[in-house]
């Protein structure tokens, strides 16, 4: 048995996504309602260690469920990396008698809690929030779908344009090295090709299923592009093959960060809202350098070290009915 949990501490870092605001909300209230002092830490590791530390009360969290980033603001700290920067990260925490850690975030985040996990006697349980949807061992990270969403809706209005003036678009997502956005988008929007890192298309293969399509007589076409695809950017794929059909044809769009904004999906305030219930119970019952997720709608509990290190598959299945339907 581990020692008793008084006070917890909470925070956000690495990449913000939706829904991110409904987990802290979430944890706050959870761990309120089982007596225990809750405390905010701002800007994730760098927070840490600057002392950016505060209680934080149900009352807090109030009106934020529909709020998309992060209240509790976000960054990167090179200084955690280094064994120097987590000793003070130790010390800020124990001058607040922190019992144990629920960090909201992806692979970075996760990463840094396991090494502080290791180094000292201090509890952390991970929540997975990030659009890319890429951590191993849940269905589901918190803003996936808000992100698609957002990204089908931008698709949907570039095929107006692209309708009307007979237009090849390549658009890109985000995703880093994984397709599950940019898959997700293509079904959803009807693309005549995905391009994800997870199956590499070459240009003649790209050039011809457009020319299936114009025997088709369609006029116009959609191209999604995952920013991690083994050949290059949506800019790099469009350039190659508008040296066969002419660069008038061809234009370019990249959502960007747009995906990571706007209110969350009712989706991810839900799938927030039990991640952030689950972690401090996980946190209560002992549970310590795990990432809490979800799989077939069931709570589970991953090891840091699977989720940061193995590889979350594309479903294959997907990915070829993704081809058939786009003929």
């Amino acid at each position: 048995m581990g020692k008793e949990i008084k006070r917890i501490a909470v925070f956000t870092s690495g990449g913000d996504a939706p829904g991110m605001n409904a987990a802290v909300r979430a944890v706050v209230r959870t761990a309120t309602y089982h007596g225990l002092h809750v405390y905010s830490i701002s800007r994730g590791y760098s927070g840490m260690i600057n002392g950016e530390i505060e209680r934080i009360e149900t009352k807090d969290v109030g009106n934020i469920i529909h709020r998309g980033g992060t209240i509790l603001k976000t960054s990167r700290s090179e200084e955690f990396r280094t064994p120097e920067g987590r000793k003070i990260a130790f010390d800020k925490l124990n001058a607040f008698d922190i019992d144990a850690c629920v960090a909201i975030g992806g692979n970075g985040t996760f990463t840094g809690a396991e090494i502080f996990t290791k180094e000292y006697d201090i509890p952390f349980v991970g929540i997975p929030g990030t659009i890319d949807n890429d951590l191993f061992g849940t269905d589901f990270t918190i803003g996936f779908d808000t992100s698609i969403n957002t990204a089908i809706e931008a698709v949907d209005r570039i095929r107006d344009t692209a309708d009307s003036h007979n237009r090849l678009f390549f658009i890109e997502v985000m995703g880093r090295h994984a397709g599950f956005i940019a898959l997700a988008t293509g079904i959803g929007s009807g693309a005549e090709t995905i391009l994800v890192p997870e199956s590499c298309i070459s240009e003649e293969e790209i050039i011809a299923t457009l020319k299936k399509g114009v025997d088709r007589k369609k006029l116009f076409s959609v191209i999604i592009v995952a920013e991690g695809y083994s050949f290059g950017g949506a800019h790099q794929i469009a350039e190659k093959v508008a040296a066969v059909i002419g660069k008038d044809k061809t234009r370019v769009a990249v959502i960007g960060h747009l995906q990571r904004g706007g209110s969350p999906s009712a989706a991810d305030r839900m799938l927030a809202s039990r991640l952030g219930y689950g972690a401090v119970n996980a946190l209560l019952d002992g549970k310590s350098n795990i990432m809490i997720g979800i799989q077939n709608n069931d709570i589970v509990f991953v090891p840091f070290d699977d989720a940061i290190n193995k590889i979350k598959p594309l479903n294959q299945d997907i990915l070829e009915m993704s081809a058939i339907l786009s003929q």
